[in-house]
């Protein structure tokens, strides 16, 4: 048996100023370019990701293993048609070169210059390489899943969490189902539909509702056998694009009559919540008071407006501002991304005396942002060369690469100043610098969701601050012009019953 297994994520913020190249692609992770053959494996595998996943499965079936790349960039803006380009094509020369069976790890929400849908893009490119082979997608909860994606993949599954926990068992979902296709042993179909929401980041989870049922609903659909796998996905709202949607996607064998009336249940359900997908965002100045009453730490303040898990520069000091407008102390901020303030850093050195303008370099003109530095004075307290794997639940082994970090101690606040942007994931990204997030009393963390996993444990109190920023949750500070419209919230009277699905098979 013969697989191909690669790797192309993006999560692109339509939004956002920051344009996404080539490097970018393997930049997150440490390398000047995507990796391919040996590297892949020796950085991916035993990792709690779906490509980790796919490794497992192929080694322990004994097949022979063709990486022609894994490239992850950090969300930002439009992918260059030059970097989209040099993805795809080595996967599609993997396939034509032949193999028994293909396992991509893609994210679903990946807009090019050329192609508002990439991976649909590229799943039709390797189709009409070969017709017949089964193709296996392992896609991020936030996947805005087309027609294409559906038709072209012979499985999809996408992860059932958020934050993203369950990302190397969606990878062995789709992996298993998709070697019983290539044994004979399975026929497998993916069924696809979707609904006109347009639903905010901070509504989605399937820890609550309203996307705890619909959730459920698939996921004891798969477990009692009625289907092969089932997911519902959020979807991206930050991409100006024609398919941004909430949908549902069933895997069930050729025939199957499971696979319409599971579908209605969970879109009417999702339908009926549709209020609940809303976000009603607090007033900054009133969540940093907030903050300010309870009495034990650490509390956690997750600046979502500006993060790069959903396509933020992270360097927008609006939440800062207001911090040190309000008094508060003993607090960690971070990472904020700044390499101008930390080159100046580093030459300053080791414990040296400096004042300087971090944050604020870049402009967010979709959202009307100027960014506006913040003038800090304080000790350097640690250089570091801002490299670290990720222990925690999510992304487990996973190595991130901040391009270099250090630690500014300005007294009342210690800011955290990286040459590259992450989502703030876990602790590690305060305690690779030298600070415990746990005995501080205030963590200051640019996330939207996926900081709960590795700060919930820790936390006393969980604050959601609105931050300015192109990861913008109330939808109507945002001017779209490609969204399929009718659709809600914004347009409040949007129609919709299960006779206008539309299902890929």
């Amino acid at each position: 048996m013969k697989l191909v297994i690669a790797m192309m994520q993006h999560e692109t913020n339509t939004f956002s100023p920051l344009p996404t190249t080539f490097e970018d692609f393997g930049r997150a992770i440490g390398f000047e370019a995507p990796p391919s053959g040996q590297v892949i494996r020796d950085t991916f595998h035993g990792t709690d990701m779906a490509i980790g996943a796919f490794l497992e499965l192929a080694e322990a079936e004994g097949a022979e293993v063709v990486l022609p790349i894994a490239a992850y960039a950090e969300p930002s803006g439009k992918v260059s048609d030059a970097a989209f380009e040099a993805i795809a094509a080595p996967i599609c020369a993997a396939v034509a070169a032949g193999c028994d069976g293909v396992l991509l790890d893609l994210h679903g929400a990946m807009v090019v210059e050329s192609h508002p849908d990439a991976e649909g893009e590229l799943l039709r490119r390797l189709r009409a390489i070969d017709k017949d082979v089964p193709i296996g997608v392992a896609l991020d909860f936030h996947a805005n899943v087309t027609a294409a994606m559906a038709q072209h993949a012979t499985v999809i599954t996408g992860y059932r969490t958020y934050p993203h926990i369950d990302m190397h068992l969606t990878g062995l979902r789709c992996g298993r189902i998709v070697l019983q296709a290539v044994k004979g042993l399975s026929k497998p179909r993916t069924h696809w539909a979707s609904l006109p929401i347009l639903s905010a980041m901070l509504r989605q989870t399937p820890l609550h509702e309203p996307m705890k049922t619909p959730m459920d609903m698939a996921i004891a659909a798969e477990e009692e056998g009625r289907v092969l796998a089932a997911t519902v996905f959020g979807g991206f709202p930050l991409s100006d694009i024609p398919h941004v949607c909430l949908s549902s996607v069933i895997v069930a064998e050729a025939g199957s009559r499971e696979v319409s009336g599971l579908e209605t249940a969970i879109l009417e359900k999702a339908w009926a919540e549709r209020a609940g997908f809303v976000f009603h965002p607090e007033p900054l100045a009133d969540t940093i008071a907030r903050a300010k009453t309870f009495e034990e730490g650490p509390i956690v303040i997750a600046d979502y407006g500006d993060n790069a898990g959903a396509g933020g520069q992270m360097d927008d000091m609006t939440v800062v501002c207001e911090i040190q407008r309000q008094g508060l102390q003993d607090v960690a901020v971070g990472p904020i991304w700044d390499p101008e303030a930390l080159a100046q850093i580093r030459a300053a050195g080791l414990g040296a005396e400096i004042t300087l303008d971090v944050g604020g370099k870049s402009d967010s003109p979709a959202v009307g942002v100027t960014g506006r530095p913040l003038t800090l004075t304080g000790r350097v307290k640690t250089i570091t060369d801002g490299r670290f794997i990720l222990t925690g639940e999510m992304m487990a082994g996973f190595p991130i690469n901040l391009d270099g970090s250090a630690v500014l101690d300005c007294g009342a606040l210690e800011v955290i100043v990286t040459g590259g942007r992450s989502d703030t994931y876990a602790p590690e990204y305060f305690t690779h610098a030298g600070i415990d997030p746990a005995q501080k009393r205030y963590v200051v963390v640019k996330s939207r969701q996926h900081f709960r996993a590795g700060f919930e444990p820790i936390a006393r109190h969980v604050l959601m601050a609105a931050g300015k920023g192109v990861c913008e949750e109330n939808f109507s500070e945002l001017t779209f012009h490609h969204l399929p419209r009718p659709i809600y919230p914004l347009d409040p009277d949007c129609h919709w019953s299960p006779a206008r699905k539309a299902d890929a098979k």
